[in-house]
């Protein structure tokens, strides 16, 4: 039989009509001389139709049928009755009278069911996940993320960009995370590595004169693991010669324009709103905001400098802060034994407690109240602009820990007060970012995005020999949405000199930047051009759109949470044989492959 059309397309235009249809048994009622099967297929589902009357030998047929297993039929498409139509269903207000009916293959009963909402553990729902991925909400995530990566292709070939592949075997370049490498079997003891990113081979295009490149890039970083990561990514890359971070903006918001429209058929409206990174951080406590709601960080260091409750004070004279959000309507809404609660979660960010107080008619209640005079009271209130019925969270410690803990709170409790507009995207661009960030686990500073990252023209002076590097931003941007780095990029450095002086500020010796980066910075010295680009993390933004908690449900074949992939087992032990072609000898241990995945 030649299928007519997808089973879940079936509708009242084919109504009158003999199709063929072919899928998966989702739900079968015996009702004696009368079988009622549920088909479905990628595009939902249909209700077939066996009776003695249309087909004893499809009759026959039906009555065999159990869940999953894979049918052909043909059959007439009838309309239903109104007291029979199914408001639920996409094809709900028909039905097929089958007449002819062939098993295509037989299916053991899965170990879960194959509809939305599942009651699976994430580890089963990865072991089987050809089961999983045939669920309707499993599949509505890859056809957000092929919507999406069709929209970027179509604007980015309408805009005069290139799809140029960049290598998956290259030079180990270790300026981020830990590069996953790749034994060589020709030349025993060296090593390809997996690319972070095709930043730098993004650059060699712009100096191959390229112009404009783009690329739906795998990445592969091995770094601890959470919701938004995964050990193999993919983002989408571009790159530009000539353009200034504006115009590259510009281009990225016509781009995510363009996604919106064709995806899920959104006007956005452009352009986007920018802050500085500095704005981010003080209103929100983050670099990644979402703004989709207000209860912005207030600093009140200077209103409280003098009080005579001591964690206030005492913080401000060792030089840290002291901010505060209002909830609103939190008085009500929250219990002192709920406020504790929250205090002990906050302790996770160095917080060594949570001050608060309720707003009242007569000014504060709660526990700190009696440390805040009329005046002070005044103060706190226009500063928060907060409201009778309010509860005021404050926060007083060094800048990250007050930053970490109130950004936090706003969200969680955004969250529990409904304060969020589920249906909202808000997207946002944080630009002028610092060029290094310290790094509180490694003790030292970091490139706050890459080594390759231009400094503001006014802060170029700062990677001088004498100078603070320090105190150099970058032209460096973030795009957010709804509170997630969607994704970030900037300008790049194009002279050897300015690369030669960043490298140097990041602790690069001569040697070990010309063993890392050798081949940049002779490239450097054949004339590049300005340029700059971007990347935007594909999961991230089909999990966004597709509005699925974790990259994993937009991703076919994803690892948990260990790096491990439960279907196929990997990663595996490899015999003896391949590990004596690579030159390979692998310290044995007592790593238990089933305790450990």
């Amino acid at each position: 039989m030649k299928r007519t059309t997808y089973a879940g397309l079936v509708d009242d235009q084919f109504v009158g009509q003999n199709v063929s249809l072919k899928g998966w048994v989702q739900k079968r009622r015996d009702l004696g001389q009368l079988i009622f099967i549920d088909l479905r297929d990628r595009e939902g589902l249909v209700q077939l139709v066996f009776s003695k009357e249309f087909s004893e030998d499809a009759l026959k047929i039906a009555d065999q049928l159990r869940n999953e297993f894979v049918i052909e039929i043909t059959g007439d498409v009838k309309k239903r009755q109104d007291k029979d139509i199914n408001p639920n269903m996409k094809t709900g207000t028909v039905e097929v009278e089958v007449h002819e009916a062939r098993i295509l293959n037989t299916a053991k009963t899965p170990p879960f069911d194959i509809e939305d909402n599942v009651n699976a553990s994430d580890e089963l729902r990865m072991k089987y996940r050809y089961l999983d991925l045939r669920r309707p909400e499993m599949l509505r995530g890859l056809k957000v993320r092929n919507r999406i990566t069709q929209a970027v292709h179509s604007y980015l070939d309408e805009n005069g960009f290139l799809d140029v592949e960049t290598p998956n075997l290259t030079k180990s370049t270790p300026e981020g995370a830990r590069d996953y490498l790749v034994p060589s079997r020709v030349y025993p003891g060296h090593f390809y590595a997996l690319p972070q990113s095709p930043q730098l081979f993004k650059q060699l295009l712009m100096g191959a004169g390229i112009d404009r490149y783009y690329q739906i890039a795998r990445c592969f970083r091995d770094e601890d693991l959470r919701g938004d990561r995964q050990p193999e990514f993919t983002q989408i890359d571009l790159e530009t010669s000539f353009l200034s971070a504006e115009e590259i903006q510009d281009i990225t918001e016509g781009l995510i324009a363009r996604v919106m429209k064709d995806t899920l058929d959104i006007d956005v409206k452009l352009p986007f709103d920018r802050i500085s990174w500095n704005e981010s951080m003080s209103r929100f406590g983050t670099d990644q905001p979402d703004v989709r709601f207000s209860m912005e960080l207030k600093d009140l260091t200077e209103t409280v400098r003098d009080s005579e409750f001591k964690v206030f004070s005492g913080a401000v004279e060792r030089g840290g802060q002291v901010k505060a959000i209002a909830v609103p309507g939190g008085a009500d809404a929250f219990s002192r034994k709920d406020i504790d609660k929250l205090g002990k979660y906050v302790e996770r960010f160095g917080a060594k407690g949570l001050a608060w107080v309720k707003v009242t008619d007569d000014g504060f209640s709660g526990p700190i109240a009696k440390f805040f005079d009329v005046n002070r009271t005044k103060a706190v209130i226009a500063a928060t602009n907060a409201n009778v019925g309010d509860l005021l969270l404050f926060a007083a410690d060094r800048k990250k820990i007050v930053a970490d803990t109130l950004s936090y709170l706003r969200v969680e409790l955004a969250k529990q007060l409904n304060l969020i507009d589920e249906d909202k995207f808000a997207f946002l661009w944080v630009v002028d970012w610092p060029l290094f960030d310290y790094d509180e686990g490694d003790q030292k500073w970091v490139a706050a995005h890459h080594p390759f990252t231009m400094p503001n023209e006014e802060d170029v002076h700062y990677l001088d020999e004498g100078e603070d590097p320090h105190k150099a931003h970058a032209q460096s941007y973030d795009i957010i949405l709804n509170g997630l780095e969607l994704g970030g990029g900037s300008i790049r450095i194009h002279t050897r000199e300015l690369q030669e002086k960043m490298l140097k500020a990041l602790d690069f010796t001569p040697e070990s930047a010309k063993e890392q980066f050798g081949f940049l910075l002779d490239a450097l010295d054949f004339g590049f051009p300005p340029h700059g680009g971007l990347a935007i993390g594909l999961d991230r933004f089909a999990r966004l759109l597709a509005k699925r908690d974790n990259i994993r449900d937009v991703i076919a074949f994803p690892k948990n949470s260990k790096a491990a992939e439960p279907m196929t087992d990997a990663p595996s032990i490899v015999s003896d044989q391949q590990l004596d072609e690579l030159s390979l000898k692998v310290t044995k241990t007592s790593f238990n492959d089933e305790d450990n995945k």
